[in-house]
């Protein structure tokens, strides 16, 4: 794999990845919520299932889930729930300016744990996710080389590209804590909870093309 094809990979994964998508959307708000730090937990969720997704890809599972209506179905309603879940939770946000500091109590309240858990599953239960990858990703490969290598460069490339958005994401949504009034950080959980519910419908319409 020369140098130029991972540039080339790795521009169009930037303009991929900065496409405000789920985890994007969940990363803003829990840098508004809980500071970049404790955020940072949502985003390893996010880059495991990034890992999870090209593996999945890498040994076939992802052109199955393209030729399987069933399974494309299945997947894509696991994720459209659980996106109505998260918008639903989100856009009924009432949690004071207080709560939201480090030393508050919904921050305290929130475990590591649960952040990973919630952008991890969002991940994962994207079925996009995964015709993405099975469409993308062979694009950049040499055929005449080993392909779990070249999987697993890509792979890296593409989580650490995805971390950094995700860190300016969670900037973002810290400075937005600090310069909006108490209102605006609700009504900045509620814009993120009504754009995953859109999301969600989006997700709920879409259909596969006939392979």
């Amino acid at each position: 794999m020369s140098q130029a094809t991972l540039l080339a990979f790795s521009m169009v994964a930037l303009i991929t990845i900065v496409t405000p998508g789920p985890t994007m959307l969940l990363t803003l708000s829990n840098g508004s919520r809980f500071g970049v730090r404790r955020a940072f937990a949502g985003m390893l969720g996010a880059i495991a299932a990034d890992f999870v997704l090209i593996a999945t890809v890498a040994a076939g599972l992802g052109a199955l889930l393209a030729a399987s209506q069933h399974a494309f179905s299945v997947l894509k309603w696991v994720g459209v729930l659980y996106l109505c879940y998260l918008g639903w939770k989100m856009l009924r946000s009432d949690a004071s300016l207080q709560d939201r500091l480090p030393e508050g109590g919904e921050a305290m309240q929130i475990s590591g744990w649960t952040l990973f858990r919630k952008c991890f599953l969002v991940g994962i239960t994207n079925p996009k996710g995964y015709l993405f990858f099975t469409a993308f990703l062979p694009q950049f490969l040499s055929p005449g080389m080993p392909q779990a290598p070249q999987y697993a460069i890509l792979a890296v490339v593409f989580a650490s590209i995805d971390l950094l958005v995700m860190c300016a994401y969670a900037q973002l949504g810290s400075k937005a804590m600090g310069l909006l009034r108490e209102k605006g950080t609700v009504w900045l959980d509620r814009t993120c909870g009504a754009a995953l519910l859109a999301l969600a419908a989006s997700l709920a319409l879409y259909r596969r093309r006939p392979a």
